[in-house]
C-alpha cells in the first residue's frame, strides 16, 4: 500500500505571484513571467493539463496533417477530442515513418496551424525528435554515435556537429531534441553502451556539454538523459534495478549532469526508467526537485522517458492507479508526459477534482512548459507556423516541394567524415599498417566477415535507417551508405579485393568459415570485418534492449577470427561495433586491430583511410577493451579491490585500457616542471611539459591528466581523468604545455555525504592512456579539509604555454 504523495504537497509549494490586472499573454513587450502567469490564471484545468503531455504522431508524406501513431504500448490519441483544450507536444513527427523532409515540414506546419486555431489561446505544440547520432529523420545525415564522440576527445568538433544537427531540425519546425545521453558506462554488456560517450564521468561531461551548447546555439531545446543511473543496472540489463551507493551516484553518475546544467544552457532533462535502491527516478523528488532545481538551479522542463510515468504503476508498483502515478511523478518534479497522454489527462484531472492532487502542482508544471514555449517565440502574436525551410515556397503545391529540403548536405557529410576520421582507434599494429602499395604486383586483400559488405554496419540503433527504416523494408535508406568493400575498392584501386561473409553477426552457422579461410590463405593480407548489428529490443546485438550476457564477439565471429589467424596470413581485425569486445587470441596474434564505434555515413571511408595511411589515427578508447569476455562489470574507474589480486582467479585487467590509441607517428614527453608541489586545499597546482613529434609525419597526441589519491577517508578509484587535450604536431615539432589543476578536482563525497577536499599527498599523472603514464608529479594539499559544493571548479587547464617556459622544479619522467 502506498500513500498519496500529493496529500501534503499544497503546503510545500511556493506561493504564486499576484497576477497583474491586464497583462497580454502574447505580447513580447511584457516580461515572460508576467505573460505566463496571466495565461495560467486564465486557463481551465483541462487546458492546463493539455500542455503537460504529448501525442505521438507521424507526418504525412503528402504534406497533409499528421496522423496519430499506432504503437503497441497505447491506443492512438483522438486529436479531434484533444485539440480544443490545446496540446503540449508533438512526438516525433519526422521520426515515426519515412517522409520527404520538405513534405514533413509542410505536414508539421499544417498541423501546427490546426493546433493553434483549435485552442482559445492560439498556442502551438512543441515538436520534439530524437537526435542522438544526427536528426533521426529520413534522408538526414547519420553521424557517428556518441561512443565515437568519446573516442575523439574533441569537444569543439562535437559542438560543431550538434550545431549542424540543430540547424537542420530547426529548419523544418522542430523545437526539442532528445539528446544527449550522459549515462556513464558501468557495465559494457548493457545494450545502450553505443549511446553513451564512455566510462569516465569527466569525458562524458565535457563532450555532452559541448553537444548541448551546439544544439542550443541552433535554437533547439537539448534534453539531458537519463537522469539518473540508468547505465548502472544490474548485469547490464536494460531497465533493470540499479544497485549503487550514494557515493557512486554522487561521484560517477551525477557529475556529467551537473556540468551540463552549469555550463551548457540545457533547457530540458529526461528522467531515467530505473529505480535506485527502490526509488524510481520518476518518483524521486530529492533528485528531480531537491538536487536538480533547488541545488543546481535548473529552470527548464523535466520530461518523462517514454511511458515512464505509467511504469510507476505497471513496472515499479509504487502507484495503484494512473492518477497515483501522475500525482507521484508530478510531485517529484516531472512536468511533461511523453510520448503520449496516459496519466496526465483525465486521471490527473479526476485526482484534482477529488482533492487528491492540489491544482498548484499542475500550475507549477504548466508555468515551466509555457515559459519554455514563450522563450521559443511560440506565444508571440506574430508567431508563424512556417518553418525556415519553407519560407518563400509555394505551400499550395506539395508535389513541387518534394526533394527541396536537404538534410544530408555536403557540409554535413564533411563534418561527419572529420568526426569519423578522429574517432577511429588503432588498438594494435605490428607494422602491417598502413597497407602501402606493392611495388611489384597488385596486392590481394581478403575482406572477410559479416560487416564486410553491409551498408548499415556503420549505424547505431537510433539512426533512422535502423530505428525506423527496418519497419519499412521497401523504402530505401535515404542516405548514401558505402560498404567497407566499396570503401576499400576506392581506397586501393590497384588492389585485388576478394570478399567472403564467413559468418553472420549472430547465429551459430559456421559453414561459411571454410570459404573465408580459403580466400585468406591466397591473400597478402586479411581484413576481418567483425562487430555488431544495431537494433532494438533483441533485433540486434547492440542497441536499446540488446544486452549481452558476455563480451565475447557475437555469434561465431571468434571462431571465424581464430580460423583466419590460423592461416598465417597477416590479419587486420576491423571492428564496426557498439561496444567493446574481448578478442581472444587476436590481442596478441593479429597484425593490427582497428576499432570503430558505429562511425556513421563516412565511417567506412574513415576506416579505409586508416588502413591505407591516408588518415593518421588519433582516436582514443572511451571504454576499456576487455581481455576476458566474462570479467564484468569492469571499467578503468575502479578501486584497488577491483583490480587483479592474488585472492581471486578472475583478472579484470583490460586488453586495451581506457584512453589507449596508437598513431603512425611517435611522440616523446619530457621536461616536466612543477611550479608549486604544495598548495592549500583551496589552491591550485601549476605544471608544464613538452610534447614532441619524433616521427616522420604529422600526428595528434592526446594528453590525458589523471589524479591518483593514495590515502583518503573513503575508498577512491585508483585514478580518474580530470583533464585532456589534443595536440597536433608536424614532424619534429614540439609544444610546451602548461597545466593548471585546481584543488577542487581532488574533491570527492566523504563519509558524511558532503563533497570534501582533503589534505594529503596526490599524484598528477600525465599519460597517453590510463595504463600509460608518461610523467608523474607528486604534490601535496595542505591545510584543513575543505567542503565544496556545486559551485566548485570543474576543469583543469591544459594548453600552450602563455609566456616563457616554467621555471619550476623539473621532475624526471616515469
Amino acid at each position: 500500500m502506498t500513500t498519496n504523495p500529493a496529500d501534503t504537497a499544497e503546503a510545500q509549494l511556493p506561493s504564486a505571484a499576484p497576477v497583474p490586472d491586464a497583462p497580454v499573454p502574447n505580447d513580447p513587450a511584457q516580461d515572460i513571467d508576467t505573460r505566463v502567469r496571466a495565461l495560467v490564471s486564465a486557463m481551465t484545468l483541462e487546458e492546463k493539463t493539455a500542455q503537460l503531455y504529448g501525442v505521438w504522431v507521424g507526418a504525412s508524406d503528402q504534406g497533409g496533417e499528421v496522423a496519430p501513431h499506432q504503437h503497441d504500448m497505447e491506443e492512438p490519441a483522438d486529436l479531434d477530442a484533444l485539440l480544443p483544450a490545446g496540446l503540449g507536444q508533438l512526438t516525433r513527427p519526422f521520426g515515426t515513418a519515412p517522409v520527404d523532409p520538405a513534405l514533413g515540414a509542410l505536414s508539421l506546419m499544417r498541423t501546427q496551424q490546426r493546433i493553434a486555431s483549435a485552442n482559445r489561446f492560439g498556442i502551438p505544440a512543441l515538436a520534439h525528435e530524437e537526435c542522438l547520432a544526427g536528426f533521426a529523420a529520413w534522408k538526414a545525415t547519420a553521424y557517428p554515435v556518441p561512443l565515437s564522440w568519446g573516442a575523439t576527445f574533441d569537444p569543439g568538433l562535437i559542438r560543431r556537429m550538434a550545431a549542424a544537427i540543430g540547424a537542420d531540425m530547426r529548419s523544418v519546425g522542430v523545437h526539442q531534441g532528445l539528446a544527449p545521453v550522459l549515462d556513464v558506462v558501468r557495465d559494457a554488456r548493457w545494450g545502450r553502451v553505443e549511446e553513451t560517450i564512455g566510462e569516465d564521468p569527466y569525458l562524458v561531461g565535457t563532450l555532452a556539454t559541448a553537444y548541448v551548447q551546439g544544439l542550443e546555439s541552433a535554437g533547439i531545446v537539448a534534453t539531458l538523459k537519463h537522469f539518473a543511473g540508468y547505465s548502472a543496472s544490474r548485469a547490464g540489463r536494460n531497465l533493470a534495478p540499479v544497485a549503487m551507493g550514494p557515493r557512486e551516484r554522487a561521484d560517477v553518475v551525477l557529475p556529467p549532469f551537473e556540468m551540463a546544467v552549469r555550463e551548457s544552457g540545457a533547457r530540458s532533462v529526461m528522467h531515467a526508467y530505473t529505480d535506485t535502491d527502490g526509488v524510481p527516478s520518476a518518483a524521486d523528488e530529492p533528485l528531480l526537485t531537491g538536487l536538480l532545481r533547488d541545488t543546481w538551479g535548473f529552470e527548464g522542463t523535466v520530461v518523462a522517458d517514454y511511458f515512464g510515468i505509467a511504469f510507476l504503476k505497471t513496472l515499479h508498483g509504487v502507484a495503484g492507479s494512473w492518477a497515483d502515478a501522475a500525482a507521484t511523478a508530478l510531485r517529484a518534479g516531472v512536468d511533461v508526459e511523453l510520448p503520449t497522454v496516459k496519466t496526465f489527462g483525465a486521471p490527473l484531472r479526476d485526482a484534482v477534482a477529488s482533492g487528491r492532487v492540489p491544482e498548484e502542482l499542475i500550475d507549477r508544471a504548466v508555468r515551466r512548459v509555457l515559459t519554455q514555449k514563450a522563450r521559443l517565440g511560440l506565444l508571440d502574436a506574430d508567431w508563424s507556423p512556417v518553418p525556415p525551410a519553407l519560407e518563400g515556397a509555394d505551400l499550395d503545391d506539395p508535389a513541387a516541394l518534394r526533394g527541396t529540403v536537404d538534410l544530408d548536405s555536403p557540409a554535413n557529410r564533411e563534418l561527419a567524415a572529420r568526426i569519423a576520421d578522429q574517432a577511429i582507434v588503432l588498438l594494435a599494429n605490428d607494422g602491417t599498417l598502413p597497407l602501402s602499395p606493392s611495388p611489384s604486383r597488385p596486392r590481394t586483400i581478403a575482406l572477410v566477415g559479416p560487416n564486410a559488405d553491409e551498408p548499415t554496419a556503420v549505424l547505431g540503433c537510433y539512426s533512422f535507417p535502423v530505428h525506423v527504416g527496418t519497419q519499412h523494408p521497401g523504402t530505401p535508406a535515404g542516405i548514401e551508405l558505402p560498404t567497407l568493400r566499396e570503401a576499400l575498392e576506392r581506397e586501393f584501386p590497384a588492389a585485388r579485393i576478394v570478399t567472403a561473409r564467413g559468418a553472420d553477426v549472430d547465429g551459430d552457422d559456421t559453414s561459411g568459415i571454410a570459404e573465408a579461410v580459403r580466400l585468406a590463405r591466397d591473400a597478402d593480407v586479411v581484413v576481418a570485418a567483425l562487430g555488431d548489428r544495431a537494433g532494438l529490443f533483441g533485433r540486434g546485438t547492440s542497441g536499446e534492449g540488446c544486452d549481452a550476457d558476455s563480451l565475447a564477439l557475437p555469434g561465431v565471429q571468434q571462431a571465424l577470427l581464430d580460423a583466419l589467424l590460423d592461416t598465417g596470413t597477416p590479419v587486420v581485425t576491423a571492428l564496426l561495433a557498439g561496444r567493446p569486445y574481448a578478442l581472444g587470441r587476436a590481442v596478441t596474434e593479429a597484425a593490427a586491430i582497428v576499432q570503430a564505434f558505429f562511425p556513421g555515413v563516412a565511417g567506412t571511408a574513415a576506416l579505409a583511410g586508416v588502413l591505407s595511411g591516408r588518415v593518421n589515427p588519433s582516436g582514443r578508447l572511451p571504454v576499456s577493451v576487455p581481455r576476458s569476455p566474462g570479467a564484468q562489470p569492469s571499467t578503468y574507474l575502479a578501486a584497488r579491490l577491483a583490480q587483479a589480486t592474488e585472492v581471486s582467479s578472475i583478472d579484470p585487467t583490460a586488453a586495451f585500457a581506457f584512453g589507449h590509441g596508437l598513431s603512425y607517428t611517435t611522440f616523446s614527453w619530457s621536461g616536466l616542471a612543477v611550479a608549486n608541489d604544495e598548495t592549500g586545499t583551496d589552491g591550485e597546482f601549476a605544471l608544464a611539459l613538452t610534447v614532441r613529434n619524433t616521427g616522420e609525419r604529422e600526428g595528434t597526441e592526446v594528453v590525458q591528466l589523471y589524479l591518483h589519491d593514495p590515502v583518503a577517508s573513503v575508498v577512491q578509484p585508483v585514478q580518474r581523468l580530470i583533464g585532456y587535450a589534443r595536440v597536433t604536431l608536424a614532424p619534429g615539432e614540439s609544444r610546451r604545455l602548461e597545466v593548471t589543476v585546481p584543488a577542487d578536482l581532488a574533491s570527492f563525497t566523504g563519509r558524511d555525504g558532503r563533497r570534501v577536499v582533503e589534505p594529503g599527498e596526490l599524484e598528477l599523472r600525465l599519460a597517453a592512456s590510463s595504463a600509460d603514464p608518461r610523467l608523474v608529479a607528486r604534490v601535496r594539499l595542505t591545510g584543513a579539509a575543505r567542503y565544496v559544493d556545486h559551485t566548485r571548479r570543474l576543469h583543469a587547464r591544459i594548453g600552450p604555454a602563455q609566456a616563457s617556459p616554467s621555471t619550476g622544479r623539473r621532475i624526471s619522467s616515469t
